[in-house]
C-alpha cells in the first residue's frame, strides 16, 4: 500500500470515530469527549478513563492505548486487524469502550 493510500484508509478511521462520539452522545446518555490532535484521538469517558488512537505512518499501522492494553492494527485489504489476534479494529474499539464507560457502545467504520 502506498503511503498515500494509507492515509485515506486511516483518515476515515478517525472521521468514523469522531462521527460515531457524536452519535452515541446524542443518541444515549453516555459522556464521551473526543479530542483530536493531528493523527491522534482521544477519548476521555465520564469517569475519566481514555482511549487513545492513533496512526502510525511509518509502519502504516494505527495504535490503540485503553484501559484493556494496547493493540496495532494493520489494513489486511478488507479491513484494520490486529497484528496479534486479528480482531476487528472497530469492534476492538467498541469492546474496550464499553468496558470503559459501563455500557454497550457500538463503534462502526461508516
Amino acid at each position: 500500500m502506498t503511503d498515500l493510500e494509507y492515509q485515506n484508509l486511516a483518515e476515515s478511521v478517525l472521521k468514523a470515530i469522531e462521527g460515531a462520539c457524536d452519535r452515541l452522545n446524542d443518541e444515549s446518555d453516555v459522556d464521551i469527549d473526543n479530542q483530536r490532535s493531528g493523527g491522534m484521538i482521544t477519548l476521555v469517558f465520564a469517569n475519566r478513563s481514555q482511549i487513545i488512537i492513533n496512526l502510525q505512518k511509518p509502519l502504516q499501522e494505527i495504535w490503540m492505548a485503553a484501559r484493556a492494553g494496547g493493540f496495532h492494527y494493520k489494513f489486511s485489504g478488507v479491513q484494520w486487524t490486529d497484528t496479534k489476534d486479528s480482531s476487528e479494529f472497530f469492534a476492538s474499539l467498541s469492546r474496550c469502550a464499553s468496558e470503559q464507560a459501563g455500557q454497550p457502545l457500538a463503534f462502526t467504520p461508516a
